[in-house]
């Protein structure tokens, strides 16, 4: 076993923050400690209507960790209590298609913080670049760029890892434009889709070089995106905690059936195929199980529902996920070998083997 590996995980598992709903249970901003605590609410322009049930979506910005990603209460509130090294958190609201302005806060230990996020519900012919900024010779992350678009009197500057968001951009073709002391200006066209997420990856010239410089854009499937797969797949590739699947990359295969494409990622093998081969199970051959020579038999979520449930074999109930679902519907996939990769909102007794996340197009 690597230990280090463990230690990693158990560490940043630990650090995650707390997150209790205001006005519920009768728990309160006591239930803090000494940490600092975010008394967030979600309400309309006007700032009279709060809006129930929007989600709230957290980053660290002077850490390392996996952002947040909550729902607010019926009453448009929610309370957050920050890791204990935490000392500055962006933060914006979402509903629908309607986004908020990004929130940045000061934590200090001990205090509370008041962040009212106003939805831009006026504003449905908007999207949003997230992006990030490197050193293209070094692929070093550059700091403090200023980032607009042309046209928009609005500018962000990208943190200490290069990384920024720019919200409430209007929908169409746009040109993005970078600047930073000692590299050549840059400007791209960028096409912004309303309601989603376009991410952005920029590389800056030196001044002195004589080179092109690099971007790369990609547009986020809405739906993924209010369901956390692309947090979850940054998170997972950057501490090596799951396989992941996009749309782009189940066409570039064309699998005949989807559990063929992910039996292709390691420790993970078909059993029970039959001889059509239309009847696979996964099984997760690095944990052994007693009652099957197959291996450990995956549990498969479809949508946020678990549909392939390991207690259930053998009793009626399919445990073919290819009954399910065809490749041609899916846009995108979670692949969890063991406990120590699963996020919080698949584990459980039914994880043990491992677990399938499977999100369909719509």
């Amino acid at each position: 076993m690597n230990y280090g590996r463990a230690l990693a995980i158990t560490v940043l598992v630990a650090l995650q923050p707390v997150v209790v709903p205001v006005g519920m249970g009768g728990q309160s901003i006591d239930d803090c400690d000494d940490r600092a605590s975010l008394q967030i609410s979600v309400v309309d322009e006007s700032g009279f209507i709060p809006i129930p049930e929007a989600t709230v979506v957290l980053r660290w910005t002077d850490a390392e960790r996996r952002p947040v990603r909550e729902t607010a209460g019926t009453d448009g509130h929610l309370l957050l209590c920050a890791p204990r090294d935490a000392g500055e958190a962006t933060l914006w609201a979402e509903f629908g298609d309607a986004s908020s302005e990004e929130s940045v806060v000061a934590l200090e230990a001990g205090l509370s913080h008041e962040v009212e996020l106003r939805l831009l519900l006026s504003e449905t012919g908007t999207g949003r670049l997230v992006g990030h900024v490197r050193d293209a010779g070094t692929d070093d992350p550059v700091a403090t760029a200023a980032v607009s678009i042309i046209g928009d009197p609005g500018e962000v500057s990208s943190n200490r890892r290069g990384r920024f968001v720019l919200s409430g951009v209007p929908v169409g073709r746009r040109e993005i434009t970078v600047r930073h002391i000692g590299y050549a200006p840059f400007r791209h066209p960028v096409v912004v889709a309303r309601g989603r997420t376009t991410e952005v990856e920029i590389g800056l010239v030196p001044e002195p070089l004589e080179m092109e410089p690099l971007v790369a854009t990609a547009v986020r499937l809405r739906r993924l995106e209010t369901r956390g797969f692309y947090e979850r797949k940054y998170w997972g590739e950057l501490v090596s905690g799951g396989t992941f699947f996009t749309t782009e990359d189940i066409e570039r295969r064309n699998p005949t059936r989807i559990t063929h494409m992910i039996a292709d990622a390691p420790g993970i093998r078909l059993g029970g195929c039959g001889a059509r081969l239309n009847s696979c199970r996964l099984y997760n051959s690095r944990i052994p199980d007693a009652s099957s020579s197959e291996g450990c038999l995956m549990s498969v979520y479809l949508d946020g529902s678990l549909v392939v449930r390991r207690s259930r074999i053998g009793r009626g109930s399919s445990s073919n996920i290819n009954d399910f679902v065809i490749p041609i519907e899916i846009a995108g996939v979670e692949v969890y070998r063991g406990p120590s990769e699963l996020p919080a909102e698949f584990a459980g007794m039914e994880s043990r083997c491992g677990v399938v996340v499977i999100w369909t197009k719509s």
